[in-house]
């Protein structure tokens, strides 16, 4: 009996088969990158949450007040540590971030964070002020949230901003105060605190950095979340905030939050840096 000869793919349609797996992988692998990022940022709101809970939980223990900070000690890290190294020391860090940003301590070798990188781990040789050596994190805290320790050498007393404000005048202390949900407690950041002024001006490129504690805005103005960064306020409550939103939260007491970065202020589009222009205005 004659039988039919089973048929075998060609060359060429292989090839075609190939070609059409190739270009829908090229469709879909943006798409599954978008939907990894964005588990991702909401995974990172997830442990701020937690956060929040941490904050809330040392507050509650201490007469609803912050940290006592002082230029030598006081800083989050330390203070609430308890609360939080029974867990993990990782909650420190936000889960797109996946590298630090001096791992060995080596000598010489720059602590300071980026968008993706953490900050830490701090060395020896640079632990000014106290510093924890081996500490590292991906967030940082709104300066302003402490009791400032005003007391003898080192108090921030001594430190002034360039109109003559005494820092303690804008100190909050205590989460205890009105609209709460408006003040940043704590957010991604490329350090592990700010010292933010209504006047600070936007990083000039991506992860560009001004180190200095009176141009503190850079520190939180980085591009983590798709132009935006997430953020737990002072009602322990957690959410987005546009990378141009910064400028207009309560930071402390004496904030402008009409200031020149704002619309009520007067920016245009055009007076930001290049890589923000087209960020959405506030």
């Amino acid at each position: 009996m004659w039988r039919q000869k089973k048929r075998g793919f060609t060359l060429i349609e292989l090839l075609v088969v190939i070609a059409i797996i190739a270009l829908l992988m090229s469709i879909l692998m943006p798409a599954l990158q978008r939907v990894r990022k964005q588990a991702r940022n909401v995974m990172c709101q997830s442990q701020l949450k937690q956060w929040g809970t941490i904050w809330a939980m040392y507050t509650d223990d201490n007469n609803g007040r912050f940290p006592l900070r002082s230029g030598n000690g006081g800083r989050w890290m330390e203070s609430l540590s308890e609360y939080y190294l029974a867990g993990s020391e990782d909650a420190r860090l936000c889960p797109l971030v996946t590298k630090i940003a001096n791992p060995e301590m080596d000598a010489g070798v720059d602590w300071w964070g980026s968008t993706f990188t953490a900050w830490g781990k701090i060395p020896a040789w640079d632990k000014g002020g106290n510093r924890t050596v081996g500490f590292y994190g991906s967030y940082g805290a709104n300066g302003y949230i402490y009791v400032p320790n005003t007391n003898g050498a080192g108090g921030l007393s001594t430190l002034t901003y360039p109109n003559g404000t005494s820092v303690p005048d804008w100190f909050w202390k205590t989460p205890l105060v009105k609209n709460a949900f408006e003040i940043p407690m704590f957010l991604d950041s490329y350090f592990f605190d700010g010292w933010v002024q209504a006047t600070n001006t936007p990083p000039q490129y991506l992860d560009w950095k001004n180190k200095s504690d009176v141009d503190a805005m850079n520190r939180f103005c980085i591009d983590r979340h798709q132009e935006r960064i997430n953020g737990v306020f002072m009602d322990y409550s957690v959410r987005f905030i546009g990378l141009k939103e910064l400028w207009t939260l309560r930071w402390h007491q004496k904030y402008d939050r009409a200031g020149p970065w704002t619309l009520a202020g007067g920016v245009q589009k055009t007076d930001w840096p290049d890589w923000m222009q087209g960020f959405k205005d506030y």
